[in-house]
């Protein structure tokens, strides 16, 4: 039933309570207590009605809160990836809460930035992305983003158009933001907004390097200087006992967010921090599959499955040669100190072959002390020349600090494409007679076939 239907339904059945107990007061047929029985009925009836009409509208909004978050779930649910957890909760979310921006805030993984997602509900925009230099904080949230040694809880925080609470420094003390108007737009823009006073990380908080909540805070700071945000409800995203980023959100007006605004975006969080930790995972077990744990180059798996790859998609004008690399008497090196070193040296020359290719080539271990290297479009010349890099870079390893005395040599084979579009499979096997040809004629050199 309708609201105006509800109030004209109400108003007759009060009307005609109090009009009949009226009418029979002036005939005398009723005395003063029945005029106020029937006065206290109306007001019981009435507040029955409000009070049922209230109900259904709490009801109703659950419910809506409810279905909002379970296509939240049903989405996260599907997402295998980083960006398609995103994807899946920001125009979920920004509907379901009346946000008009969405920014998700992630800690680079080993890095010192946040990578910024921000999604404007408006038809047809477009999604930005930015970083922050997370020096850019306040010092106490800069330390809680690069370690946190221990995990804290809480839930949203609103920042508005002022703060209320204590002075001098404390939570809460009052923070006013001078507007130049509303901002739709969603590159990051500065100058659009002067503060006075930015919030403050709380006397305790200061002591345990911050909170979540005030990390929240601060990014949420940080974006509304950035993007010209006017409101913003915040909540931080939690992996382990680490806080690596937020979800914050914004909207143009400022009005109070509603309470199931603050319910949505707490349990998208949670669920949110879940989702990236599950895709996280899974990426991280598949890079380890795909590398070799000794030297943490690509193992020989991931090479064949890049060629595959490569192969489908090569042009006519694509160039590529192969590096077969191979350590000298690495079995006189192996009983000679031991499995243990000839590891340490098998990652030294890992390293310095990874240090000798150029950045769009792909270097691998083979296997045992073999490795292999793909490259991509080489000049003429190219190949040779990298192969020999390679070869002078292993000669002189100082490799005294693992317990090495001798000199550790490698042999290298390089082959070239011969023809457009050669099988990278038939490249690789010339490499490899070019490799045993080098090994044939005294090793620590390069040959090419």
């Amino acid at each position: 039933m309708s609201i105006p239907l509800t109030w004209a339904l109400l108003a007759v059945s009060i009307a005609l309570l109090l009009g009949q107990a009226l009418f029979g007061f002036a005939q005398g047929r009723n005395g003063p207590g029945d005029l106020v029985l029937a006065t206290a009925t109306a007001l019981l009836v009435s507040s029955a009605v409000l009070n049922a009409r209230a109900s259904g509208i709490l009801v109703e909004r659950r419910h809506s809160e409810a279905e909002s978050f379970s296509r939240l779930l049903q989405a996260l649910s599907r997402s295998v990836s980083p960006t398609a957890v995103i994807e899946a909760i920001v125009h979920e979310l920004g509907a379901a809460t009346g946000a008009d921006h969405v920014a998700v805030v992630q800690m680079r993984p080993g890095g010192t930035v946040l990578d910024v997602t921000f999604v404007s509900m408006l038809p047809g925009s477009q999604t930005s992305n930015t970083v922050i230099p997370i020096q850019q904080l306040e010092p106490g949230t800069t330390r809680r983003l690069l370690a946190a040694p221990q995990r804290y809880g809480g839930g949203p925080l609103t920042i508005h158009g002022s703060l209320r609470g204590e002075e001098n420094g404390r939570v809460g003390a009052p923070t006013v933001w001078h507007s130049k108007g509303d901002h739709d737009g969603h590159t990051p823009r500065r100058g659009s907004w002067r503060r006075e006073r930015p919030p403050v990380i709380d006397e305790q908080a200061r002591e345990n390097e911050g909170n979540a909540r005030n990390v929240a805070n601060q990014i949420a700071y940080r974006l509304r200087d950035a993007y010209g945000l006017r409101n913003t409800l915040a909540a931080p995203l939690e992996e382990g006992e680490s806080i690596v980023g937020a979800i914050v959100l914004s909207r143009r007006t400022g009005e109070p967010w509603t309470e199931s605004a603050v319910r949505l975006l707490n349990g998208a969080v949670g669920e949110v921090s879940a989702a990236l930790v599950r895709v996280y995972s899974h990426q991280a077990a598949e890079t380890e599959a795909r590398t070799d744990q000794l030297t943490q180059l690509p193992n020989r798996r991931y090479f064949d499955e890049y060629c595959t790859l490569l192969a489908s998609r090569r042009r006519a004008t694509d160039r590529v040669a192969i590096l077969g690399v191979d350590v000298d008497h690495f079995k006189r090196v192996n009983d000679m100190y031991g499995h243990q070193i000839g590891d340490e040296v098998l990652r030294a020359i890992g390293n310095g072959i990874q240090l000798s290719v150029r950045d769009e080539d792909l270097p691998a271990r083979s296997g045992g002390d073999e490795f292999i290297v793909l490259l991509r479009n080489p000049a003429p010349g190219v190949a040779l020349e990298i192969g020999e890099r390679i070869r002078q870079t292993a000669r002189e390893l100082d490799l005294v600090d693992v317990g090495v005395t001798d000199r550790v040599t490698v042999s290298v084979g390089v082959a070239s494409e011969l023809e457009a579009g050669e099988p990278i499979s038939e490249i690789v096997a010339r490499a490899d007679r070019a490799l045993y040809a080098a090994k044939r004629a005294g090793q620590d050199r390069v040959a090419e076939v």
